[in-house]
Formats: C-alpha cells, structure tokens, sequence
C-alpha cells in the first residue's frame, strides 16, 4: 500500500494523520467477491463504515459493483440512502424499531426483523398500506444476541398468517465464530440454519461474515455480508491476512527530552527509567482511540525501529522511549507510525488486548484525514474532521 507520508514535520499543524486507501478496499471487495463468484457480495458500513467514513466509503464499494450494504440503525440507513442511488439496498441489522415503519417504506429501507414483535410490526404496516413489504428475517442459530428462537421460528410454522404482507429477501444468521476456522460451532450454526431454511422453501441465504467467506462454499449462500475484511482487517486468526491494508496512523511528536536513571514517567509513575533514557511524546492519547490497555506494552515505530510505550496512555498524549533511535532523529513535529507497514491493526490490536474492529471504529475525529481515491492514483483527496 502506497500511503507513506514524505514529510517528517507535520504540514499544517495537525497532531496527526489517518490515510485511508479507498484503493485498497475497493480491491478488497473485489477479492472478496471473487471468492465466490456464485454469490452476491454486500458491504457492511455501519458504525460510520468502521470509523472510516460511510459517506467516502459507500460510493467507492457501490462503483464496484456492490448494491447491498447493511448498517446497524435506521439514522445510519437513512443518511445512506441520500448517498446513494436507487438501485442499492439497504439494510438495518438491529431491526425495526417501533416508529420507524414509515422512514423504512418512505425511503425504500429493508428492516431485518429480529422477532415476532418486529414481524407483528412490518405485518401491520403493510396492511395499513395494502402492499407487500420487503424484510429480511434474522434467524438465531447459536449466537443468542440477535434473531428468532427456535420457540419463535416454531410459531410462525404453525402461524404462518403472521408474516402477511411481508415479502421475506433472504433468510439470515449471524456466525459467532467464522474467524476461528476450527471452532465447531461453525458447522453447528450451518445445520441449524438449513433446518431453518427447510421453513422458507425458495428463500435466499445470507450467513458468511468477513470469516464465513474463507469457511467455504457452505457457508456463501446467495449473499456474503463482510464487515472488517473489506477494511483490511484479518478474517481469521489462523491463517495469514489476504486483504489489503485500508489504513495508516501517524502521529506528531509534541516533545523530546533526556531523563536520568529513575525517573518516574506518566500518570501513576508505572515507568521507572532503568537508565538515562530519551523520551518522545506524541499527540494522542485514549481519546483519539488509543487505549489506555497499550500503557507499557504498545509502540509506535520510526524507521522501522520499535518505540515501546513508556508509562501510562494519556487522553490527549504518550510517551515513548525513543532511546534506540540515534539521538535527533526525532524533533517537535516528527511523525511515528502507530498503524502502517510495521504494525499492522491486529498488532496494535493485540497489545492493547482487544481486537481490530475496536481499534478501526474507535479512532477519533482529531485526526487529519486523507482519502487515497482508487481512480487517481497517487494523488490524495483530503477531508477535514468536519466534513464527515
């Protein structure tokens, strides 16, 4: 991935850059719908395209030929729709919440119905309409988070009346553990979800997640929904990353300094200076979606050179130990990598002890935005903080 910044100070004041290489994944869509040809590949961009930015992301993945894209609530859907054009459809994973019947019919959104109230909901809409109402019903297969359960899936066997009005799109489910391709609760959620569908004879599938797509032909159905891989996220914990880095995090050095041998450093005093050691802090801290888990056990890097976290992450600040670095190196307004070609999101991710999608979603607004636009390339389209 081509997104070095070739400046070493900052330009133009900012503490720090985000690069998003819209490029990348726009490639990544397209390995990932080449993975099965067979099947629709759709485009989860809820949360704000992963903390990316869904107003730049969505049209980048709809001019590649995506025309599904599900989102989480019915604000996020509804700021989708006047991005995009008429033909893409869009869904809300957390179902219909009561007063949104008519956004949804009113801005041609497709509710994923969670449960019988959700049903009874849709159901009644469409009558008050006299029309028949597109929905996607969600099915639990083992998850226990979201979708019917077998007691709810039994009453609409024997009730089928309850789903009048409604035109079901696809039958779907949730895989708990697709990034994990040995767990067995993989195979145990497919069964259960051809039991489910045996109910719906003729309804399409919807089941692989970022995960479920490298499970096989089993699991890719009509249509995949990934989520993280489409932003360069790993799909398993197993194997190597295939898709492409979407992201680069650099970060502006506010200080320098040489401290003597046991100089306490940050809040708590949690670093002691084993010897006279040289210290940098960068701007930005848990605030800007750096977790506090990273004190004295992340990095940043310069040159490739490995900078370990000195003390505890502060909200708007870090301090690194810069002692392997030649002296100089670093000044006031010097940029460090802390997501890039020599740390990956998942690393970063696992120093801090929890997964990528935490850290993708949760990277603040502060920093200055770049868009790599995949038609130019090489050349950089900038987005400021407000704009999104």
């Amino acid at each position: 991935m081509n997104m070095t910044i070739n400046r070493q100070t900052v330009s133009g004041g900012a503490s720090g850059y985000l690069t998003i290489d819209l490029g990348a994944l726009r490639d990544n869509y397209l390995l990932l719908k080449a993975k099965a040809p067979a099947s629709i590949t759709s485009a989860v961009v809820k949360a704000n395209a992963y903390g990316l930015g869904a107003d730049m992301v969505a049209p980048v993945l709809y001019d590649a030929g995506c025309r599904h894209f599900f989102v989480a609530h019915m604000d996020e859907a509804i700021a989708l729709r006047l991005r995009l054009a008429g033909d893409a459809q869009i869904f809300v994973l957390n179902g219909l919440q009561p007063g949104n019947e008519t956004s949804c019919t009113a801005m041609n959104i497709t509710p994923v119905l969670n449960c019988l109230e959700q049903i009874a909901q849709w159901s009644a809409h469409a009558a008050a309409l006299r029309q028949v109402l597109p929905a996607a019903i969600q099915i639990d297969t083992g998850m226990s988070r979201l979708g019917l359960a077998p007691i709810e899936l039994d009453a609409l066997k024997a009730e089928p009346a309850r789903l009048r009005g409604i035109a079901i799109s696809y039958l779907m489910s949730h895989l708990a553990c697709a990034d994990e391709p040995e767990s067995p609760l993989n195979a145990s959620q497919l069964v259960v979800m051809r039991k489910a569908s045996d109910m719906f004879p003729g309804t399409p599938v919807c089941l692989a997640n970022s995960g479920g797509i490298f499970l096989g032909a089993d699991y890719h159905n009509a249509l995949m929904r990934p989520g993280i891989a489409l932003y360069g996220g790993a799909p398993s914990t197993l194997r190597p990353n295939p898709m492409k880095p979407v992201v680069r995090l650099d970060v502006a050095v506010i200080q320098t300094r040489t401290v003597p041998t046991d100089t306490l450093v940050g809040y708590g005093g949690t670093f002691r200076a084993s010897a006279e050691t040289r210290l940098a802090t960068i701007a930005a801290g848990y605030a800007d979606g750096l977790p506090r888990s990273l004190s004295n056990r992340g990095a940043a890097y310069f040159n490739s050179i490995r900078l370990p976290i000195a003390g505890r992450v502060s909200m708007d600040s870090i301090s690194l130990d810069i002692t392997a670095l030649p002296a100089g190196s670093l000044t006031h307004g010097s940029l460090v990598q802390l997501i890039g070609p020599d740390q990956s999101l998942e690393a970063l991710a696992e120093d801090a002890g929890t997964i990528s999608y935490e850290i993708l979603t949760g990277l603040g607004q502060r920093y200055r935005r770049t868009y790599i636009q995949p038609d130019r390339a090489g050349v950089t389209g900038e987005t400021s903080n407000a704009d999104e």
